[in-house]
């Protein structure tokens, strides 16, 4: 049994509703569009954990945040942890990540030392853009290295601090110093040639592995930093959008008139439709590399043999809100997020609308691959769902982070915090997540029926560790 590739195209902080495969009108992805006819478009994809780390190792361990004592940013993954990579290594795959992993902190480290491997054979390793001296500018110095000066992103805070302490002096100017890596005015010009983009390095270089074949199967991750901002991007790629065009979101009474009329304001119309226009640019620009990857793909005649997940570790709020950016309370601006699986011999062009959750991707994965999976992963097979249409069983997903858990099923989305508060919201009557009804009379059997779904969840959580004889 030639067991199949896996190509996961993972992208930073895109919301579920950034597709046109997903009913939006006014975005341009073709290539993503045609992978959904392809496979299976899930509609109703929940992370578990709304910022990168622990949403990142969550899905490739295939186990919850809190029973990885990963709940917020800054933690380190264990070296020594159970990953996809390492589980599938024992079956013949050799294992690739390119470009964004985010596994480790990336402020307070050098980019230059070999970087732990994860159960992976192949790392090339860049968590943000032009920003450290690693794989990203080594790529763009061997090509440009007169273009260096021109395509970070900004540095982070923390790293600037990191930088001052420890007395390390960067050879590379960063865009927008001091305060330019938290930019949402807008779409920015990329100033170095269009071909040195992150999304270039990581496109090219996972082409480059899968040109590389070989007879063990592969699983590659193609790791795109975008679209997270600061939204830095082709013109060309800004050119396909005419932000006067974009709609805004829609504001209860209440928030909109807290919004400034002024078009240099922040959230103002205009400036949330020039946010739309950078935020959707670098999504095409993402679309276009993905069909660049899967007609390489098929030329080297392994399409047939490959799955490929397409999917992003969590939202982004674009606005809503009145904020812009990702984590609580993991609203579904910020914590549905795309997901499309296209497996061979699957199922084509369907729409599933089901609750899943990235928890779920592992299990799925090992189902389609002919491989058991560990007992200690807490998500479930959707391989049924892929191969035969199959309804989803989950009625709910759970996302969580340091001190609150969240509860989302198809009608509300429910909140509790380590001290006892809750919060609930009527999706089907406030899509937006604006109005707290968990003390208005009309809700109390749906607060009653949520409570009673998460303490399920969390006994079915659990995974106490095997006897090894009768007592």
């Amino acid at each position: 049994m030639r067991r199949p590739n896996i190509l996961i195209l993972y992208t930073d902080q895109q919301r579920w509703d950034t597709l046109g495969a997903n009913g939006n009108p006014e975005i341009l992805t073709p290539n993503l569009d045609a992978l959904a006819a392809s496979g299976v478009t899930f509609t109703h994809h929940f992370v578990q954990n709304p910022v990168c780390m622990p949403s990142r190792i969550s899905m490739l361990s295939g186990r919850y945040p809190s029973s990885l004592g990963i709940t917020h940013m800054g933690v380190p993954v264990p070296q020594d942890l159970l990953t996809l990579p390492r589980i599938l290594k024992t079956y013949g795959y050799r294992g690739a990540n390119i470009g964004k992993l985010h596994f480790l902190p990336h402020a307070n480290r050098d980019h230059r030392s070999p970087h732990p491997d994860y159960g992976f054979d192949h790392l090339e390793i860049s968590d943000e853009p032009g920003v450290y001296e690693d794989a990203y500018r080594a790529w763009a110095r061997q090509r440009a290295p007169e273009q260096m000066d021109v395509i970070s992103a900004g540095i982070p805070p923390a790293t600037r601090i990191w930088n001052k302490t420890m007395g390390i002096k960067d050879n590379v100017a960063h865009r927008g110093d001091p305060g330019g890596r938290f930019d949402f005015e807008g779409g920015i010009p990329f100033a170095a040639d269009d071909s040195l983009t992150h999304s270039a390095f990581v496109a090219e270089q996972t082409i480059e592995y899968i040109r590389q074949g070989g007879s063990q199967p592969f699983l590659c991750i193609a790791g795109f930093y975008s679209p997270h901002a600061p939204w830095m991007v082709p013109q060309k790629y800004l050119d396909l959008y005419d932000p006067a065009s974009l709609s805004v979101p829609e504001f209860p009474p209440e928030i909109d008139e807290q919004r400034p009329v002024e078009p240099g304001e922040q959230f103002s119309d205009t400036h949330l439709r020039r946010a739309k226009q950078g935020y959707f640019a670098m999504i095409s620009e993402v679309d276009d590399y993905v069909g660049k990857i899967l007609e390489v793909l098929n030329m080297t005649g392994q399409r047939d043999n490959t799955i490929v997940v397409f999917t992003s570790d969590h939202g982004e709020w674009l606005g809503t809100h009145l904020k812009f950016g990702k984590g609580y309370p993991a609203d579904d601006a910020v914590s549905r997020v795309p997901l499309i699986v296209s497996a061979p011999h699957g199922k084509a062009g369907q729409r599933v609308d089901g609750i899943v959750e990235a928890v779920d991707i592992v299990p799925t994965l090992l189902s389609l691959a002919g491989i058991q999976a560990p007992p200690t992963l807490q998500g479930i097979s959707l391989g049924d769902v892929v191969m035969t249409g199959a309804e989803v069983p989950k009625q709910a997903a759970l996302t969580e982070g340091d001190g609150w858990k969240c509860l989302r099923n198809r009608d509300y989305r429910y909140l509790i915090h380590s001290d006892g508060r809750e919060c609930l919201w009527h999706i089907e009557s406030d899509p937006g997540e604006y109005a707290d009804v968990v003390d208005e009379p009309a809700h109390q059997s749906a607060l009653a029926r949520c409570r009673r779904q998460l303490l399920a969840r969390l006994l079915q959580m659990e995974r106490p560790l095997a006897r090894t004889w009768a007592y």
